[in-house]
């Protein structure tokens, strides 16, 4: 079975395709075809957060350091992110559906590597290998549910997807900690490979193959530049906080991959067939969505990292035990995107207004758990509340401003562009916020523990004063967070305005 892909549309706006206009053209199985789709894109969403449980067992047991830690951490994040773009072009170009099939395959057989592990140099290369696949079904899954969706379920479609990554993110320590509780450490991986086997079989039986007719060669000097740049600007995010913003190497990292992406950008500007259409950033709406992408995740990501070192170094709560008190969090988004209401709501508000609305509740909801001050469990689940209806609206309301503002046979790089920008927003939120959780940490300290680097060591060299250092912690924390929520409400705003802007000035496409 084979979808045809239409010409540019009107889908953000809620105007009608051929596809819409008939029902007989819409895919069947499309919500069985969904499911499958969200069981792929969690797994790859649980495996960037379900490691952190298991730093004190691979420390012991692969007699790990520090930095072997970090990379075991962060190989696969900062491999997915570099190759989000050249994924969502091969998607494109090569068969949605047979890239979803080679991502889960790679995916698979990196999740085996991983479990089987028995060195450090074993364990990174493995979670680069699932990097690999993980970028693939990242845009695959994206742009497969874009195609078997007609405009009129498309924004709950896409609002179950978005909030797939919201369930896998909260999900990923309590499920770690239950299986390092009764299995090994390998097992963590290897529970991979049974839900690979089945979203398999079930890709290979009921997704319709499709892709752009006029994708052309393969473009493989974007794909270098591209890849090289945005690997080198994400590892200086991520080292920056570690080795300091203004060290050598992160300079030199970051200088490097802004020079490589200025180059990629020439070069898709001359090239006869490019990754990504340069003409796509003259579309008002698209640069006003991918805009928008960058401040929330900046804001949300950074600010939800903060809460959980607030749950984790001053509730006391270990990784797996404040990722399940986070799990209402991700629950209320799953379920207003699967009840419908989130989409009815969004329909209703428009675009602009709901990305508004849903980043003003999930600044309020973090304000709350940061400011009101409540030993109890009460608080912290009314702000988790308060905080999962505002991504259920603002999460599925910008990816469907960026994926509506581009043609549908381009849904590849779409989604490409979509997921780079939200790995880079999220890595700049978490460093950025992270940073000014540490300065203000520093500046509470007492001369004498001024060397501490960290909250562990500040409260390991405080001897008999590690309350004052929690109390300092805490303070710090709360910084953190007010800017955090403030960088949440004025993301949602200026997002909201600059596609508003956009439709006011250019209306659709």
């Amino acid at each position: 079975m084979s979808l045809i892909d239409s010409p540019p549309n009107d889908a953000g706006r809620g105007l009608s395709t051929p596809m819409d206009r008939a029902a007989a053209g819409r895919v069947p199985h499309r919500w069985l075809i969904l499911a499958v789709l969200c069981l792929t894109q969690l797994v790859v969403v649980l495996d960037n957060t379900v490691l952190t449980v298991a730093v004190p067992v691979l420390t012991v047991e692969l007699n790990a350091g520090t930095a072997d830690v970090q990379w075991m951490i962060n190989a696969y994040a900062l491999v997915l992110s570099g190759l989000l773009l050249s994924a969502g072009s091969a998607v494109d170009r090569y068969g949605r559906r047979r890239m979803l099939l080679v991502g889960l395959v790679l995916f698979g057989l990196g999740s085996l590597a991983a479990g089987l592990a028995r060195t450090t140099e074993q364990l990174i290369a493995a979670r680069a290998g699932m990097g690999v696949g993980g970028a693939l079904l990242v845009t695959a899954t994206l742009a497969v549910a874009m195609q078997v969706f007609d405009s009129g379920e498309r924004s709950q479609a896409i609002g179950i997807w978005a909030a797939t990554s919201a369930l896998g993110f909260a999900a990923g320590p309590p499920i770690g900690g239950a299986v390092l509780a009764h299995l090994p450490w390998g097992a963590i991986f290897l529970m991979n490979i049974p839900i690979v086997l089945i979203c398999l079989l079930a890709g290979w039986t009921l997704v319709p193959e499709s892709r752009d007719p006029s994708g052309g060669r393969l473009d493989l000097g974007g794909v270098a530049l591209s890849t090289a740049g945005l690997t080198a600007i994400v590892w200086a995010i991520i080292s920056g906080p570690e080795l300091g913003w203004a060290s050598t190497k992160v300079l030199g990292a970051g200088a490097a991959g802004v020079l490589l992406l200025v180059s990629f950008v020439r070069w898709e500007q001359r090239v006869a067939h490019p990754m990504l259409d340069m003409h796509f950033f003259r579309n008002r709406r698209f640069v006003g969505a991918v805009c928008g992408v960058v401040l929330i995740t900046f804001g949300a990501t950074g600010a939800l990292f903060l809460l959980t070192q607030q749950l984790q170094f001053v509730r006391g709560f270990s990784a797996w035990e404040a990722g399940l008190r986070m799990v209402p969090f991700a629950l209320s988004i799953v379920l207003l995107n699967v009840s419908g209401i989130a989409a009815m709501v969004i329909r209703r508000l428009g675009l602009p207004a709901a990305i508004a609305t849903g980043m003003t509740l999930l600044a309020g909801g973090l304000a709350l758990v940061t400011h009101v001050r409540s030993e109890g469990y009460g608080t912290l689940l009314a702000g988790l509340l308060i905080m999962g209806a505002g991504c259920a609206l603002a999460n599925p309301a910008i990816v469907e401003a960026v994926m509506s503002a581009i043609p549908p046979n381009k849904a590849g790089a779409g989604a490409g562009v979509d997921g780079t920008m939200t790995e880079v927003g999220g890595s700049l939120g978490i460093a950025v916020l992270g940073a000014v959780l540490n300065a203000r940490f520093a500046a509470l300290l007492p001369a004498a523990l001024a060397g501490a680097g960290s909250f562990p060591a500040a409260l390991a060299a405080a001897g008999s004063d590690r309350e004052m250092v929690t109390v300092a912690f805490a303070d710090a924390l709360r910084t953190g967070q007010t800017v955090g929520a403030v960088a949440v409400l004025v993301g949602g705003f200026v997002a909201a305005a600059l596609l508003y802007r956009a439709d006011r000035l250019s209306g659709p496409g």
